[in-house]
């Protein structure tokens, strides 16, 4: 499909950058820890574009309480990340979901894999001074236009029943051209993220992410209709703990998947994502076999 080969293209040009734009929060500390200086902690250096959050200052504490010292290297930028742990100079990532990590296997033909899985955070229509999708037949439905995007929103439609595909279509990267017009009750305009929520404001029914709605001071919790984070649809979604696939049964690497999982760090993240985000239990099998047919779905 275009899609696929569109994801491909995206993941392959993004890691044609040349040096990480990255900085380590504790880096002046990494070469006493590692040398023991730190009592019998284990340092761990982690990669993520999301460190300024809540929820990693208490996952921070946590993982020390639990014998692990993180070295926590803060990107300000997506593309660098994978290519990092896979050059080695990462030991683990957290920043993406398994779609994402997915396109990057599929482009660079490295193999990174699951140790664990994090949180979904779902995606959500909103539809200005309405309470439910009652009456929504018949309207044009605003959807981010991006690869990352665009396929889910269109299901978060299907799951709402305002959308069916065409026979054959495939099943989680959708694209506005495989939507069986006759068949369905709206309609989709794909457009740039930044302007769904101006669709809103317009009146429109828009699908929203969350970054989006911060920016645009939206409650999601004004949402009329969302992807079901249980769904199959959902699963590419999830977002995961990454390392190369030497490191898949790594005890370290697995008891920090433990640590996010834990009520403290639930409740940071609650408050990070505004309540939206859901912390999901998935077995790395699961979550690999996952990743492993989304590879196949890109090719």
């Amino acid at each position: 499909m275009r899609i696929k080969r569109t994801l491909a293209t995206v993941a392959a040009a993004a890691l044609a950058t040349t040096g990480l734009v990255a900085c380590s929060n504790d880096s002046d500390d990494t070469a006493d820890n590692a040398a023991g200086n730190n009592g019998d902690n284990v340092t761990v250096k982690i990669g993520t574009t999301e460190a300024d959050q809540e929820a990693w200052r208490v996952f921070k504490d946590l993982a020390a309480d639990n014998g692990i010292d993180l070295d926590i290297v803060q990107f300000s930028d997506y593309s660098p990340v994978n290519e990092a742990l896979a050059q080695g100079e990462l030991d683990v990532n957290k920043f993406q979901h398994i779609k994402y990590l997915a396109a990057y296997n599929q482009s660079s033909g490295n193999d990174l894999r699951v140790v664990g899985s994090t949180e979904i955070v779902p995606l959500a229509l909103f539809w200005k001074d309405h309470d439910s999708i009652d009456g929504i037949e018949g309207e044009s439905v605003a959807i981010p236009n991006d690869p990352s995007n665009q396929g889910r929103a269109i299901n978060v439609l299907v799951q709402a029943g305002l959308l069916t595909l065409r026979d054959g279509a495939p099943t989680l990267t959708p694209t506005p051209a495989d939507i069986d017009k006759d068949a369905s009750k709206v309609e989709v305009v794909a457009v740039d993220a930044s302007q769904t929520p101006n669709a809103y404001n317009e009146g429109r029914p828009a699908i929203i992410n969350n970054n989006w709605l911060q920016r645009a001071g939206i409650d999601p919790a004004t949402s009329v209709a969302a992807d079901d984070p249980n769904s199959e649809l959902a699963e590419p979604y999830i977002n995961v703990f990454t390392v190369s696939g030497d490191d898949l049964d790594n005890e370290t690497y697995e008891k920090l998947v433990d640590v996010w999982q834990s009520p403290e760090v639930t409740a940071a993240l609650d408050e990070d994502s505004n309540g939206t985000a859901v912390q999901v239990q998935r077995s790395k099998e699961d979550l690999n076999e996952i990743l492993d047919r989304l590879v196949e779905e890109y090719k």
